[in-house]
């Protein structure tokens, strides 16, 4: 069996891809405790927005890795999320620092229900993201053989 660059990337995304797993569970359960006023505003947008840039940088990565190598389906496949990344950041509110929540505003009904929408959609997208590069990973040592 033969080991390729590409192998080596969707391992790479595979581990990747799990830690964005876990940014986005921690993003739902924000949302949830803003929801039930469990926590304040503004300690979870300071908890929530150091998390914004690694995980469009980390998914942004890999998803460049794989059009480095050829894999052109992963990298239509990982498009739409890297656009819809791109276009939340460049419409994001007017802060300081870096991020997309703002305190005075993440308590509106429209923001909570958005964060918690958008957490769940990602969350399906990234398990879905790695089950197929497990299955590509797989895929890709056999056929080098």
């Amino acid at each position: 069996m033969g080991f390729s660059l590409a192998a080596a990337f969707y391992i790479l995304a595979l581990l990747l891809t799990a830690v964005l797993i876990f940014f986005v569970i921690y993003q739902i359960i924000a949302f949830d405790e803003l929801k039930t006023d469990y926590k304040n505003p503004i300690d979870q947008c300071h908890s929530l927005n150091p998390l914004v840039l690694p995980e469009y940088f980390i998914h942004s990565g890999f998803t460049l890795l794989f059009l480095c190598v050829g894999e052109f389906l992963t990298v239509l496949l990982n498009a739409p999320l890297i656009a819809y990344h791109i276009h939340r950041y460049m419409n994001r509110p007017v802060m300081s620092g870096p991020g997309l929540y703002d305190p005075t505003t993440i308590m509106n009904a429209d923001e909570l229900s958005r964060g918690q929408k958008e957490g769940w959609i990602k969350l399906a997208f990234y398990i879905i993201s790695f089950f197929y590069y497990l299955y590509s990973m797989i895929y890709t040592l056999v056929s080098a053989s």
